[in-house]
């Protein structure tokens, strides 16, 4: 067991570096217990030191009973000129969302779909570890990466495949 502010330390890290709305079994697991009440107790105490350490930045409840640590919305025209571009390029997006609904995929097949653009798609989604490729004769045959699945919070690539459509043209 750990001591509390080492669970509510692992908590807010959790929180903070996920980029994405965290469920309660999510943060159960960051902090190291078992106890979901015990959770929600950090978290309502991590909600109050928030609130009076941070004016632009809060840890909120959404709807789905997940929870967030996030700009409030009332700042986001303000950083709206600062923030950084996306992670992926809308064009290699499109090429990534291909890639993990078809895969494996040879990159010929990805060339006749996407178009010659796709080979600078791929070296971005390779630079940041979204897809692998192997050695097929002289193609390369491109599948979706565990960053991938790690990142876009995807537990099992069939079932992500199954619930996509996909707009070809």
């Amino acid at each position: 067991m750990f001591p509390q502010d080492e669970i509510s330390a692992r908590i807010e890290a959790a929180l903070y570096s996920a980029g994405r709305p965290l469920t309660v079994e999510e943060l159960v697991k960051a902090g190291g217990i078992n106890s979901r009440e015990k959770t929600l107790r950090v978290v309502a105490d991590l909600v109050k030191k928030t609130k009076t350490v941070f004016k632009a930045l809060e840890i909120a409840q959404l709807e789905d009973g997940t929870f967030v640590f996030q700009l409030k919305p009332e700042y986001a025209p303000v950083i709206r000129k600062f923030a950084n571009q996306p992670i992926v390029s809308a064009g290699a997006l499109k090429t990534l969302s291909f890639i993990a609904y078809e895969q494996p995929v040879l990159s010929r097949r990805l060339v006749q779909i996407r178009g010659s653009q796709v080979y600078s798609h791929l070296k971005e989604l390779e630079r940041l570890g979204f897809v692998q490729h192997e050695k097929v004769g002289r193609l390369k045959m491109f599948k979706t990466s565990k960053k991938f699945q790690d990142y876009f919070g995807i537990k099992d690539v069939n079932t992500l495949k199954g619930s996509l459509t996909i707009d070809k043209g």
